[in-house]
């Protein structure tokens, strides 16, 4: 591995720390990116990287990509991300949670974590036990927000879904509005459902094909093989899986005038924007549609520091800002000729006084 800084995706962080702890196990990357609007707030990702370069890569990329959602949804928090590499086991224990909720606590609050690929409820309380600056913490109480940020992204991408359909076809409604989704699990899926009963119809795929066949045949859809997903004629091709999808043999594949989905990174370099838009393939900015996660934890974390529950409606109508949000950047891409990219990212990093 080469040293961070002379990195492609090294954009400015203002610290990568390197962590391991001999005794459970644990090796982890913790990326701040930017703490100009708050302490960098992002998730930690559980995986199991065939090279250490593909972590640090990883850290480093989301770590920026928060700093810009967390931005550009008006959250009071800086752009953090955390990856703990596991092993092809993907074992985890808690004498390895609790080394990293310690590594946490060490940076005395310039980082709070929540979930991500890898990592649930249970993980976060286990962390929470060694460190305050932890969230997505269950809750009973069924009017306050806590737990899974999932179905609240899953939300955001339903509607900024909604909103790239009305921009681009000119639809108010999904009935009948064919939607490829690859990826079904907690953000996916949920999107998937709420489209489902909004109309649309759809073709899902997933790694985890009886996970995808399963949920097409409760919401009357059809799975294909995870591979073929980016090849099916359709309206709108959803990414809900891992990033760096849309590259030059990607775009080629496409057969779908939007691009809308909840997956991090999906661009795999900055070019591919403008390659989309050669196509005149109408791109929804990631962190943007993917906004409604971090909006809830978020929300989630701030109430909890000042010592009261976090209203769950208030959290659902930060999220329903998102088309807005989205409708903006479209608007200034056209009157300007950029790219929804690097409108987003212009906008994203005034914002972050870069």
């Amino acid at each position: 591995m080469t040293a961070f800084w002379t990195e492609a995706d090294f954009d400015d962080h203002e610290g990568v720390h390197f962590v391991h702890d001999r005794h459970s196990g644990l090796t982890a990357i913790i990326a701040l990116h930017s703490t100009h609007l708050g302490p960098g707030a992002g998730g930690t990702r559980f995986w199991h990287y065939a090279e250490p370069a593909a972590a640090l890569r990883d850290a480093l990329r989301l770590s920026r990509g928060m700093s810009y959602k967390n931005a550009m949804a008006g959250l009071p928090m800086g752009g953090g991300k955390a990856v703990i590499l596991a092993g092809p086991d993907r074992r985890k224990s808690p004498e390895l949670l609790a080394a990293f909720g310690d590594a946490i606590d060490s940076l005395g609050g310039r980082y709070i974590t929540a979930e991500d690929v890898g990592m649930g409820e249970a993980d976060m309380v286990a962390i929470a036990r060694r460190t305050p600056y932890v969230t997505g913490l269950p809750t009973q109480d069924s009017t306050a927000a806590g737990g899974d940020p999932g179905p609240f992204t899953a939300k955001g991408v339903f509607l900024g879904i909604k909103a790239a359909v009305a921009h681009k076809l000119g639809r108010d409604d999904l009935e009948g509005v064919h939607i490829a989704v690859q990826g079904t699990g907690s953000v996916g899926g949920g999107a998937a459902r709420l489209l489902a009963a909004d109309g649309a119809r759809l073709t899902l795929a997933d790694v985890d094909t009886a996970r995808a066949s399963a949920l097409a045949q409760e919401l009357g859809g059809q799975a294909v093989p995870a591979e073929a997903i980016m090849d099916v004629e359709c309206d709108l091709f959803s990414p809900n899986a891992l990033g760096a999808i849309l590259d030059d043999t990607g775009i080629a594949r496409l057969r779908a005038p939007i691009v809308a989905g909840g997956a991090n990174n999906q661009l795999a370099r900055p070019e591919h924007g403008a390659m989309l838009a050669e196509r005149g393939i109408l791109y929804t900015p990631d962190y943007v549609i993917n906004g409604g996660g971090i909006i809830a934890v978020t929300m989630e974390y701030l109430a909890r520091r000042d010592g009261h529950a976090c209203d769950i409606a208030q959290v659902h109508s930060a999220v329903e800002a998102i088309p807005g949000r989205l409708q903006m950047i479209w608007t200034e891409a056209e009157a300007s000729g950029r790219t929804p990219d690097v409108v987003a990212d212009a906008m994203a990093q005034r914002l972050i006084g870069r």
